[in-house]
């Protein structure tokens, strides 16, 4: 991982990011960040975070972030707002995700009992495609044994699990991050290149191990250090700070050498 000042920034048109301990600071969205997501929004830059968080959180942030769309529950779907309404992109039809629920239910009764210390996330009723198991967020820090044990059960199950910072998401399906983002660049009128050469990704820990191994100018923020025993794809560059200073520390340095984009081509439809 070389420093983020080796980073080339100039011709960037779309900054993708996950939002739990990459946007976000111990669960808070802090004004720093919050103020670099309206920075780049403003400055023409294509906004889109792209995280294991549930559908209705990307309802809302669809809504009302200053962001062109919003890739959810680890590559689910994605949500934008068109000026008019509220539209998605999805994987699977409403009938799948309802048969794939009933399973997950079951599993998630099993991971309870089989690993001591567990909980289904607080979000995790307003969740469409996938069970998020907390291993951190609110109860206390499990160890990784527990960690690796919560992934082993999804995985006997014929289930995909992936560990962020704060639970493992485990889904029946093949999707991740980065293949909804391949399609929603394509909505956006970006090309899905080699090395997307035209776009960042920045995030922290292994379920974005996908998007960290296709971007050129891929970033971990200082805190994926923590995971760099678990990374087989680690990020190519990484910040000084870590958590929402880090986003804010990209978002200076693609400001700075960014060539000006017509801001009509890129700014989000006002409603």
């Amino acid at each position: 991982m070389r420093p983020l000042s080796a980073l080339p920034v100039r011709g960037v048109k779309a900054i993708f990011f996950d939002i739990d301990d990459t946007l976000t600071t111990h669960g808070r969205l802090t004004d720093v960040a919050y103020r670099a997501l309206w920075r780049a929004h403003d400055a023409g830059l294509f906004v889109v975070p792209v995280t294991g968080r549930p559908a209705g959180w990307c309802d809302h942030i669809a809504r009302m972030w200053p962001v062109h769309g919003v890739v959810g529950e680890n590559g689910a779907f994605a949500m934008f707002h068109d000026g008019e309404r509220l539209r998605r992109i999805d994987v699977l039809d409403a009938a799948a995700r309802v048969e794939n629920r009933k399973k997950l239910t079951a599993l998630g009764a099993r991971i309870l009992q089989q690993v001591p210390g567990t909980a289904l996330a607080s979000d995790q009723g307003y969740r469409d495609y996938d069970l998020a198991i907390d291993f951190c967020e609110d109860v206390p820090r499990l160890p990784r044994e527990s960690i690796d044990a919560i992934v082993r059960e999804f995985e006997q199950a014929g289930a995909t699990a992936k560990i962020s910072s704060i639970h493992v998401n485990g889904w029946f399906g093949t999707y991740d991050k980065l293949a909804m983002a391949q399609r929603f660049m394509a909505h956006l009128g970006l090309k899905a290149s080699d090395g997307f050469e035209d776009c960042v990704f920045v995030g922290d820990s292994p379920n974005d191990q996908p998007m960290f191994a296709a971007f050129s100018r891929s970033i971990g923020v200082r805190n994926v250090l923590d995971f760099r025993d678990r990374l087989t794809q680690p990020p190519r560059y990484v910040t000084r700070r870590p958590c929402g200073g880090g986003f804010a520390e990209v978002v200076g340095a693609l400001l700075k050498g960014r060539v000006k984009q017509n801001p009509k081509q890129r700014k989000r439809h006002s409603r």
